[in-house]
């Protein structure tokens, strides 16, 4: 049996290995508010996340993808297709093993950024620091103050506009069966959105803004029609903050299976590049910057994803929805929308964000709406050093893997 084959074995273990910590870590963040504010149970979440996150990987999951990470690295450093090989193994398993570090203590990270940072230890220990692109990672320090900061005030001026228009308003649920219908629709337009322009653009619907912005027209009359006329027959039982609290838990729902679907069909190919990788190379002996993926390996993301949430996800889950700050259905929709909505815009600048950060801030931005005080400072403070750690944290162990792999092979 070659080096090759017995590398393409180990990667394909590794890579599972990735997919299961990304369900471990990530998924947190379409579930862990509607967990926090008790719109769902935890093994809801589970089968919610299980059941749309793979349907997102394997439906609309990036059929190309790059595993070099966007121009982090120069290409030129990619030319032994062994060497490259062994590279993209170490990198994948860095990643992997930081995201299961954090995800033991709780503390959500970014994905994205811990396969970016493990893709510059391989840059550096290749080819030294000059192979890397340094303006690249610099828009992605950039982007630890920009995303949280847009989420976490989008998030807070939603709240605040929920607290005008219903909470303090005489009768609360009879107004919030008139505009609650008018956030679904709204959520239901950005999210479509977002879908279109970073999901199905993978099945080679190349749909333009103004064809887009139809459709999510299209689907947030629907969805506003479909909840005016559930939400009709809504009446106060007794207490009316909790009947209004009730109405925005059926939004929540709606808001995480789709944040899941989406986060699926974004963030498996992330996880599964670099296996894609490897995969072409021990296929065709050379090496490509981009990779096509196949189902069988998609299907391998999406499963090791799935395992990933059922095991592990609660950790990451209990941080986001309950150690940061108290949420409520209100609260946690709004944090909700504001997160979708950042990375939407973000995502149509060509913005590098993280999902993590930007629903973490998000989260933040809410809590802020009741003053310092409801914020838990110590976990915050843990979250933030978690992500300062993450891309040297994930080169420097590429860097060292990658030497024990090429003594190895």
């Amino acid at each position: 049996m070659s080096s090759m084959t017995i590398i393409l074995g180990i990667a394909l273990i590794v890579g599972f290995y990735m997919a299961w910590n990304i369900g471990a870590n990530d998924v947190a963040n379409a579930m862990g508010t509607s967990v926090g504010s008790k719109a769902i149970t935890l093994k809801q979440a589970v089968i919610i996340a299980a059941i749309f996150e793979f349907l997102g990987a394997v439906l609309a999951g990036s059929n190309v993808t790059n595993t070099v990470r966007k121009g982090i690295v120069s290409p030129d450093v990619f030319t032994d297709p062994k060497i490259f090989v062994i590279g993209m193994l170490a990198a994948l398993l860095a990643a992997g093993l930081w995201l299961n570090l954090a995800t033991h203590f709780g503390l959500p990270v970014s994905t994205t950024h811990s396969i970016v940072g493990s893709v510059v230890g391989f840059g550096i220990v290749s080819k030294g620091i000059g192979a890397v692109h340094w303006s690249k990672i610099g828009n992605i320090v950039l982007s630890w103050v920009v995303s949280p900061l847009m989420g976490g005030i989008i998030a807070l001026i939603v709240f605040k506009i929920i607290e005008r228009t219903i909470l303090e308003k005489d009768k609360p649920v009879e107004r919030a069966k008139k505009i609650a219908p008018l956030f679904v629709g709204m959520t239901g337009f950005i999210l479509t959105l977002s879908l279109v322009f970073k999901g199905l653009k993978n099945l080679h619907l190349d749909l333009s803004f103004g064809e887009a912005s139809l459709i999510g027209t299209g689907v947030a009359i629907v969805i506003y029609i479909i909840s005016f006329v559930l939400l009709r027959n809504v009446h106060s039982k007794g207490d009316e903050y909790k009947s209004v609290e009730g109405i925005f838990r059926y939004l929540q729902i709606i808001t995480a299976c789709y944040v899941a679907f989406a986060h699926g069909a974004n963030d498996v190919a992330n996880a599964i590049g670099p296996l894609a990788g490897i995969v072409a190379v021990v296929k065709t002996g050379s090496i490509a910057t981009t990779a096509a993926v196949p189902m069988w390996v998609l299907a391998l993301g999406g499963v090791g994803i799935v395992v990933g949430v059922a095991t592990m996800g609660y950790k990451v889950i209990g941080t986001i929805g309950e150690k940061i700050t108290e949420l409520t259905p209100t609260r946690g929709f709004s944090a909700e929308f504001g997160a979708a909505t950042t990375v939407l815009v973000a995502s149509r600048m060509g913005l590098p964000i993280s999902t993590t950060h930007t629903l973490i801030g998000a989260v933040i931005g809410v809590a802020l709406g009741r003053g310092v005080a409801a914020l838990n400072m110590a976990i915050v403070k843990d979250i933030v050093a978690s992500w300062l750690i993450t891309i040297p944290f994930a080169a420097g162990l590429t860097m060292v893997l990658f030497e024990i792999f090429k003594l190895i092979f």
